[in-house]
């Protein structure tokens, strides 16, 4: 009887002891959720994790590779309107061809242009204006009919939406420009304009053009430029910067960032806050400006370096007939102010935008 009441006596202290285990492993799993909650919701009450979240209404900030960044609904910008609703809209197919032509301009106007061969570079307008001019900070179209016709510095007078796509085909595609009657220039325009038809005239849409970046207090360097390029930007635009054309050779899947097939020293994105502001936000691929991968010293540096390399030149000799009007970052002089060529082109920025401030409230006075 005494062995019989042993034998029950060890087999309950072997349930005890399981169950002692179990509740020190509940413990430690417990404590471990616990520490990873910590961890990823520093700046939110702990047991909020475990709670219905509500939307955000504000802004909120993240940080990316230890860089602060901005973090905001895309509820509040410009977004496309949807092709689906062309359905039964009067020039649905011209709207659509226009689209195509942003998309796919190399397969009618490239190296093998089924419409015009060699009248561009092999580039798409959409290299330059990301998913056919729809994306968020990507360049998009969303203000352009809106906005144009305006008064643009470099050219000294009032553009409207024609000239201001020759400029992107004779610059950033280094290319011929279009007959303003024909069937291709009226088709991109009739998309333009159907891509901003809710933005009121006059207004420019949130979202738009390309998101400001804050300026350095040192020159942007090409050699950091081209460490960091190596790393983010190789496998995509190879290492000579020129780029991979599609398997049919009649456009480029990857546009190349230098050489003779790619945009000329007269494109927008020859100037370096263009170029950094663009990747920032939108390279490497997959990057959004909600999540970019680059840190803005990586964009500058980067940008420094890729447009420091050799392009196609452009006859720049009717830009900026008003040497005062030329961006802090224009590459060629002359100019209005004491810096050299060379702060132009890489900074500091800081000193010629309060010079040009200055200078600006003393003609005031």
């Amino acid at each position: 009887m005494e062995n019989q009441d042993d034998e029950k006596y060890q087999a309950l202290a072997r349930v005890v002891k399981q169950l002692l285990g179990l509740v020190t492993g509940l413990v430690l799993l417990v404590l471990v959720l616990f520490l990873y909650i910590l961890h990823i919701q520093p700046d939110e009450p702990v047991f909020s994790f475990f709670s219905e979240k509500k939307k955000p209404t504000t802004e909120s900030s993240a940080t990316v590779k230890n860089v602060p960044v901005t973090l905001i609904s895309n509820s509040k910008y410009w977004s496309a309107p949807e092709i689906a609703s062309l359905q039964s809209h009067p020039d649905k197919e011209k709207i659509i061809y226009g689209k195509d032509l942003i998309s796919q301009t190399a397969l009618y106007f490239g190296p093998n242009g089924k419409l015009k061969k060699n009248a561009t570079n092999g580039m798409n307008c959409q290299n330059c204006h990301l998913d056919a001019g729809t994306r968020v900070f990507g360049n998009n179209y969303g203000s352009v009919f809106s906005t144009y016709p305006r008064y643009r510095a470099r050219s000294g007078g009032l553009e409207d939406i024609y000239k201001r796509v020759n400029d992107c085909l004779e610059r950033s595609l280094n290319g011929q420009p279009l007959d303003t009657a024909s069937k291709e220039m009226q088709a991109i325009k009739a998309y333009i304009y159907w891509l901003g038809k809710d933005v009121p005239k006059g207004k420019k849409a949130e979202g738009s053009g390309l998101k400001d970046i804050p300026l350095l207090d040192r020159p942007a360097d090409p050699e950091k430029g081209k460490t960091a390029y190596l790393v983010h930007c190789e496998k995509c635009h190879m290492t000579n910067g020129q780029g991979q054309m599609n398997p049919e050779f009649t456009a480029y899947t990857y546009p190349p960032l230098w050489g003779e097939n790619s945009y000329n020293d007269g494109a927008g994105l020859y100037r370096i806050s263009n170029f950094a502001k663009y990747i920032r936000f939108n390279m490497p691929l997959g990057a959004t400006h909600m999540n970019p991968t680059l840190t803005d010293e990586e964009a500058w540096d980067i940008a420094a370096f890729v447009n420091s390399q050799p392009r196609p030149k452009k006859n720049l000799s009717k830009d900026w007939p008003k040497i005062a009007e030329k961006p802090f970052d224009h590459p060629y002089g002359p100019y209005a102010d004491g810096f050299d060529e060379k702060q132009h082109k890489y900074g500091p920025f800081r000193p010629i935008k309060e010079a040009a401030a200055a200078a600006a409230v003393s003609s005031k006075q």
